[in-house]
């Protein structure tokens, strides 16, 4: 090619490279500790702005999956909505009216941080996935074992490649990891010209 234009356009092209090269090697290695269960590893929301899809297309590459895209892809009701709504069974519900109301058809997860919290939101056929925030390995496997395939469960929080294998044997279905996408590590390419 013209060489003008290929040093013109080398640093972005390295960054993006460099940058969705080590989403991609980073989920894969996720991945391959779990692959001898049923979990699933996803991404989640915590993106560079302006670069989610091609973050999530990377996530994709590593072969894993992605969680939602945007606001409008599912509704996930997480502690703060919890609180502001009162609780989690009020929370539900708002969301079941507003729903309803605009006739919209969009799956429903709800947060929890406590086995409590699992039994509360477990009573409301309208939620499709419970995540497990922040749970210990014997809360995720009583939590698993309580659900017992009602809805689809997710782990969630300060998971890491030394803590993954055990998450994944608990029983979950999908474990979401924000690292992926907020903190991979770039690999190291670099465009020599050759003379």
């Amino acid at each position: 090619g013209n060489a003008r234009a290929i040093l013109t356009a080398e640093r972005v092209a390295l960054n993006y490279a460099c940058r969705l090269s080590g989403i991609a090697t980073l989920t894969a290695e996720f991945v391959e500790l779990v692959k001898h269960t049923n979990a699933k590893i996803c991404c989640t929301r915590k993106t560079t702005p302006n670069l989610r899809a091609f973050e999530k297309y990377a996530v994709r590459c590593g072969g894993a999956m992605n969680h939602r895209f945007g606001l409008d892809d599912a509704v996930l009701i997480k502690d703060n909505h919890i609180i502001a709504a009162g609780g989690i069974t009020n929370a539900i519900k708002r969301c079941e009216f507003f729903l309803s109301e605009h006739k919209l058809n969009l799956n429903i997860e709800v947060e929890t941080k406590n086995i409590d919290e699992v039994k509360e939101a477990l009573h409301h056929n309208f939620i499709h996935r419970i995540m497990l925030d922040n749970f210990s390995i014997e809360e995720m496997k009583s939590a698993v074992e309580i659900i017992n395939h009602q809805v689809e469960v997710e782990a969630s929080g300060n998971v890491s490649l030394e803590t993954v294998k055990q998450i994944a044997e608990t029983g979950v279905d999908i474990i979401s990891i924000g690292a992926l996408t907020h903190s991979p590590k770039a690999l190291d390419i670099s465009l020599n010209i050759l003379s």
